[in-house]
């Protein structure tokens, strides 16, 4: 068995950071979706922007709004503006076709589907 990446959201922009929320990440239903992740599953976030890495979990926004929210304690680490990848794992025994989604636009509102390759640029 290994964990191996199933879902990732690539190039996401932070809308909000609380510290004053209890925790977690807070994603757009629409993003979950397309990546394939689940309210109030483990997430590793990174952020492009600090490099800042930490593990939370999501909590599904309202749909078609754009929102990406850092909650808590993270806030510390990934403020607002901040450009950020979302990965979800699964333990498996069999190699996996992740779900992989590309943010095209600062509000969070435009993605694609895009397969990783070696090399890939974006």
């Amino acid at each position: 068995m290994r964990w191996v990446m199933r879902s990732k959201i690539h190039k996401a922009i932070v809308t909000q950071a609380d510290l004053n929320y209890v925790g977690s990440i807070t994603i757009d239903q629409n993003l979950l979706e397309a990546a394939g992740l689940w309210p109030g599953e483990k997430v590793l976030v990174v952020s492009n922007t600090s490099g800042a890495r930490l593990e939370t979990y999501t909590i599904a926004g309202e749909r078609g709004h754009g929102d990406v929210c850092v909650n808590g304690a993270a806030a510390h680490l990934i403020g607002k503006g901040e450009e950020i990848i979302i990965m979800g794992f699964e333990l498996t025994e069999q190699p996996l076709e992740p779900k992989v989604i590309l943010v095209s636009d600062k509000r969070n509102r435009q993605f694609a589907p895009i397969v990783e390759e070696p090399l890939t640029e974006i």
